[in-house]
């Protein structure tokens, strides 16, 4: 899965090459900037949309042109650091949405400790964070048990989701246009078009893409009880896939096109379009995961 540090160095390698290329010479082809860079070619792409937003290159079809030499504001900060706890949640909620995790399956801190490289406390902190929403339940043993999910349950949730989110919709519309905010998004938009243009063989990235588009969007209202709570939804908005599969490539497509009108209406600077785009995608996602529960 390719995570948002991966991008971040991949984006940065990119533009130390550029640095050493004169403005007007064409780039490597894909596959050789892929090779170059040692990441997939859908990662390449969403690099290559990155720069090419900034006005660093021109894509033409196949044909990327190199416009301009970067600048020291092109780059990305803290390219390699992710924190602990944010590594731990990211590894635990692939672990979980993944195929050797099932409703009632047994978690054995330990093990997982030692499959993701991390202490044991870490995992602990990381299980109690995700217990306190009812996902998981801690047995007598010192183990825990994952939970399943109800229709009460996914309404309440949602009906979280929102209040918070049309929040968020309603602040970052209102963002100074320098913001931070807005080339974080910018950079969120060119992974989307990345992940559609070679979706058959990427679609499964869109979890994690569709958690980093939601934070993204949050972290315009800072909240500090808001940040426990992000993964935790992020997990559950994906964890029927587990046992509903059949129609998810298309649920994936479907969430990406509204991401993309979603990112259209924040820009739009429009309270109401932005409000309604997310709207109408927070329906999707509550229609579906409601229909999944229903298929066992």
């Amino acid at each position: 899965m390719k995570t948002n540090a991966l991008f971040k160095r991949s984006y940065n390698h990119l533009l130390d090459m550029l640095s050493d290329r004169e403005p007007g010479s064409c780039l490597p082809s894909e596959p050789a900037l892929a090779a170059c860079l040692g990441v997939s070619r859908t990662t390449v792409r969403g690099v290559l949309a990155a720069v090419a937003a900034r006005g660093i290159v021109a894509i033409d079809g196949r044909t990327k042109r190199q416009l301009r030499l970067p600048s020291d504001a092109d780059y990305l900060a803290d390219a390699d650091l992710e924190p602990l706890a944010d590594m731990v949640e990211r590894k635990f909620m692939a672990w979980l949405v993944g195929p050797d995790c099932s409703p009632g399956q047994v978690i054995n801190g330990l093990d997982l400790a030692r499959q993701f490289a991390v202490s044991t406390s870490a995992i602990r902190d990381c299980l109690n964070t995700f217990s306190h929403f009812g996902l998981l339940e801690r047995q007598s043993n010192g183990r825990w048990r994952t939970l399943g999910l109800t229709v009460d349950f996914v309404a309440e949730l949602f009906d979280m989701r929102e209040l918070i989110e049309f929040r968020a919709v309603d602040r970052f519309v209102a963002l100074d246009k320098d913001d931070p905010l807005w080339s974080q998004l910018s950079l969120i938009e060119a992974e989307h078009h990345a992940l559609l243009s070679d979706f058959d063989r990427s679609h499964r990235a869109f979890s994690h893409l569709d958690h980093r588009f939601h934070k993204l969007v949050d972290s315009a209202v800072p909240n500090r009880f808001l940040g426990n709570i992000q993964g935790v939804m992020s997990v559950i908005f994906h964890y029927h896939y587990q046992w509903n599969k059949k129609d998810e490539a298309d649920r994936n497509r479907r969430a990406l096109t509204e991401h993309l009108a979603y990112i259209e209406g924040l820009r739009s600077g429009d309270p109401v379009q932005a409000r309604e785009a997310c709207r109408q995608h927070l329906h999707t996602a509550r229609s579906t995961m409601l229909a999944s529960i229903h298929v066992d």
